[in-house]
């Protein structure tokens, strides 16, 4: 049994779940979701909670049990709480700026690179080197995140580039430190 696929979703006041056949639609205050469950998957909805089940005990339905209740949450929790990323722009000059609805990010290249964000989603950017992604659907978030990030990622030798906040950067050292540790490590007596 998935132990994540038997716990109940709570829906909050203000979210609607609905089910026709296999298509689930959540509506609540930040938008409307929309999903198809794959196939072997049954949702069983009362008044403030929503369960997920296998239809038979057949690996396949076991397999998608604990995805599919995963995804009906991220639905709710969208709908009524919405998701974020942030990325930190670092290096010298690196900043960003929004322009209308598209961001434009200055990172190194001869050209200003412009993002378009799909609809539903919305960028800020509360400082230059700062920027957020926010919007409903957990999965179009963390695309335009990482779409955003693809831009200049974080290079090894300085941790020049676009990083998700929070994340760590493993840095080499680069030909000075080699040659440091080649020299050190024959030892002068």
């Amino acid at each position: 049994m998935s132990r994540v696929g038997r716990m109940p979703i709570a829906v909050p006041s203000g979210v609607e779940v609905e089910v026709e056949d296999r298509r689930v639609r959540v509506k609540g205050p930040r938008g409307e979701l929309a999903r198809e469950l794959p196939r072997g998957i049954t949702l069983g909805i009362n008044e403030s909670q929503v369960t997920v089940a296998p239809e038979d005990e057949s690996r396949v339905g076991r397999s998608l049990w604990g995805l599919s209740r995963t995804l009906v949450k991220n639905m709710v929790d969208g709908v009524s709480q919405g998701f974020e990323k942030h990325l930190e722009l670092v290096g010298v000059g690196y900043r960003a700026a929004k322009q209308g609805n598209k961001l434009v990010l200055t990172v190194g290249y001869s050209h200003p690179v412009e993002i378009l964000p799909p609809p539903g989603l919305e960028v800020e950017v509360p400082a230059p080197n700062r920027v957020v992604v926010r919007g409903a659907d957990k999965e179009k978030v963390g695309d335009l995140a990482a779409r955003i990030r693809r831009v200049r990622e974080p290079e090894p030798y300085k941790g020049k580039g676009i990083r998700y906040a929070g994340e760590k950067i493993r840095t080499k050292a680069g030909k000075a430190g080699k040659a440091g540790k080649a020299a050190g490590g024959k030892g002068k007596k």
